[in-house]
């Protein structure tokens, strides 16, 4: 590992089903929202979208819920090389949902998990020595198997002069002193865990807790009374967690009030959901704890303040580590102050949220895009020769010819677009290749826009994509189109985005005025403004080639006024030949946020219609759109890497 580590968190890892219907019983619940979990994933998670460089230390099972959670702590940039995969033991889980503010019932399957059966074997001495922090949580002090890793760490810790936290993250029924239908209880008096949790305070710089859990690592239901009797065995900072109250840290002796100790900026937000909160807290007050070269010069009014906001976050909205900012949301809402109590329904927090924590959705980033589309419905029913199921067989082997390309170039940056009517097969077929794949929504040539049956009269039917698949809709518009025309396709545009976001998909809008007027400079770029005005922000844009750099210029400053976390543009190809498209790939390629192509017939074209007439073979048909998507490619990065030539 060539940086050093901020944090290594140890402890649970699991897969939280969260239940998606607010306000009804668990009993009730029809659908699930299915997120990574566990208190230190939680922390090692949220920290890392501060800045921290984090680690986690647990076990995952053998089976898909643990790829689940691998795959989602890399995207989440955590690192993993200290999670086990465990052959005999299955990921943990969890059921809960969302009654109302003061109720969240919750159901644990633990039973023999991989994560308690964390070893001493588990922990190694170089991995610890690479942080400069160790945080540990409550639940695996419970177990003699995974009380001795947490020591171990310790000592490991201590050794290394390393700092160490506590999150005491008390849960009953994970001590056995509570019942599987008490999963939400957070206190349940215990003389047992609390001369367990006594013999390890020792061994903390950093304990969190909310009073409910002091009382338990202090033994008494006093506050003030429970915090000395921590102070009486540990010297660690000691920050309570206070609810509404927000949150005090005691360096020091315990004075006779709880309002005594440092504090920091509290937010006046609407209580959603407090699950999770506690773990966002945490990775806000690393944030601030980190900070500083010396645990001793910690300015603790800072880190609560980071930890508030983090808290505040995660109140107000659905799960748990989904819900933690990154540290430009953070720094947005730090600056600008709560300007709406509940916090998922501020558009410009949001806005900011989904485009700084895209990346961890499946697909992650795309700094470059090559792709071939093969989308196409109209144009492939009309060829001679053509059947449904000849028209699904040719996408199978649209899809050999891009994964062809893909294996033999090597890296990421390669993608397709696929409808999910002819091609449904090609695209079931594609998810999880490591391929970008978009989706065609629009009924083929409609304006005004219609939508594919498929998605039904509310885009309802995105329920069932993917959450690889972009959606994408072509609209055909222009801006002299007269005021019910743009009404009634904005409309339709806007209903396909804020369903695609509600469902946590990512969104290609393609423009093409040229099909419906005459085009000028200003031409595209005054349709993005408008598009913009109407609340609407892809993630990307599908141009057409522009033939002058002054309508490039003025269409990349169109967006960059408007979003500037647009991942940015692919030019289509409007079946020009190859010829034409090195043009205007050239012109394109100029632009930072041009960030590739999306070009279909010239690549697909003449092998369709011979293919469907029988003239050329399924071997030939996918060599030949191989070999034309593998010379467009090369086209693409020459004139990309001759921009890099002239601008140094």
């Amino acid at each position: 590992m060539s940086e050093k580590l901020d944090v290594i968190t140890i402890g649970r890892a699991g897969v939280d089903l969260y239940g998606a219907q607010v306000g009804g019983r668990l009993e009730d619940m029809g659908s699930f929202e299915k997120y990574i979990g566990g208190s230190p994933t939680n922390i090692a998670c949220g920290a890392a979208r501060l800045g921290l460089k984090t680690a986690l230390i647990s076990r995952v099972g053998d089976e898909h819920m643990g790829r689940f959670i691998l795959e989602q702590l890399a995207r989440e940039g955590v690192e993993t090389r200290g999670v086990g995969v465990d052959p005999d033991r299955l990921t943990a889980l969890v059921i809960l949902g969302i009654r109302d503010e003061d109720s969240f019932p919750l159901i644990f399957y633990r039973e023999d998990c991989a994560d308690m059966a964390l070893c001493e074997d588990d922990i190694d001495e170089d991995f610890i020595a690479s942080a400069r922090a160790v945080v540990v949580t409550g639940t695996h002090l419970s177990h003699p198997r995974t009380e001795a890793a947490v020591l171990k760490a310790l000592r490991l810790a201590k050794k290394h002069g390393l700092r160490c936290g506590l999150d005491i993250d008390y849960r009953p029924n994970l001590w056995g002193v509570a019942g599987h239908g008490a999963g939400e209880s957070r206190f349940v008096e215990s003389a047992r865990v609390t001369e367990k949790l006594q013999s390890t305070l020792h061994l903390f710089d950093l304990i969190v807790g909310t009073e409910e859990e002091f009382h338990i690592a202090g033994g008494s239901t006093d506050t003030l009374a429970a915090l000395r009797a921590v102070r009486a065995v540990s010297k660690a900072v000691l920050v309570c967690k206070r609810g509404a109250q927000g949150a005090t840290a005691f360096a020091g002796p315990i004075p006779s009030s709880l309002d005594g100790g440092a504090v920091g900026q509290g937010f006046a937000v609407e209580v959603f959901n407090v699950l999770g909160a506690g773990d966002g807290f945490f990775s806000g007050l690393l944030k601030g704890w980190m900070a500083a070269a010396d645990p001793a010069d910690t300015d603790w009014s800072t880190a609560l303040k980071y930890a508030n906001a983090c808290g505040a976050f995660a109140v107000s909205r659905h799960g748990c580590t989904p819900a933690y900012p990154s540290a430009e949301e953070l720094d947005f809402f730090l600056e600008r102050g709560v300007v709406q109590p509940d916090l998922r329904n501020d558009a410009a927090l949001e806005r900011i949220h989904w485009a700084t924590t895209r990346h961890t959705r499946p697909g992650g980033d795309w700094p470059d895009l090559r792709v071939f589309a093969f989308d196409h419905r109209a144009q492939l029913e009309e060829m001679p020769g053509y059947t449904p199921d000849k028209g699904a067989a040719f996408k199978q082997l649209c899809l050999n010819a891009a994964l062809k390309v893909r294996s033999e170039r090597g890296g990421a940056g390669y993608g397709i677009l696929c409808d999910g009517r002819i091609g449904r097969a090609a695209l079931h077929r594609a998810s999880g290749s490591g391929l970008w794949i978009g989706r065609p929504c629009e009924r083929p040539g409609s304006r005004p826009l219609e939508m594919e049956s498929e998605l039904g009269p509310d885009c309802g039917g995105l329920v069932e994509w993917p959450r690889e698949n972009v959606v994408k809709v072509l609209c055909f518009c222009h801006p002299d189109d007269d005021a019910d025309m743009r009404a009634a396709q904005e409309a339709s545009v806007r209903r396909l985005f804020h369903a695609a976001r509600r469902n946590r998909l990512e969104f290609l809008l393609e423009i093409i005025p040229s099909k419906v007027g005459a085009v000028d400079d200003a031409t595209t770029a005054t349709l993005i403004g408008q598009f913009y005005a109407a609340g609407i922000y892809p993630d990307w844009w599908k141009l057409e080639p522009l033939a002058s750099a002054g309508a490039w210029a003025a269409t990349v400053a169109a967006i960059e006024r408007h979003d500037r976390h647009t991942r940015g543009i692919v030019v289509l190809g409007l079946d020009a030949p190859e010829a034409a498209l090195a043009s205007s790939f050239a012109l394109a390629a100029r632009q930072p946020l041009v960030k590739g192509f999306a070009v279909g017939r010239t690549i697909f074209g003449d092998a369709a219609r011979a293919w469907m007439q029988g003239d050329m073979s399924d071997a030939a048909a996918a060599a030949r759109m191989a070999d034309r998507y593998a010379r467009l490619c090369d086209i693409w990065d020459g004139a990309r890497a001759g921009r890099k030539e002239t601008a140094t």
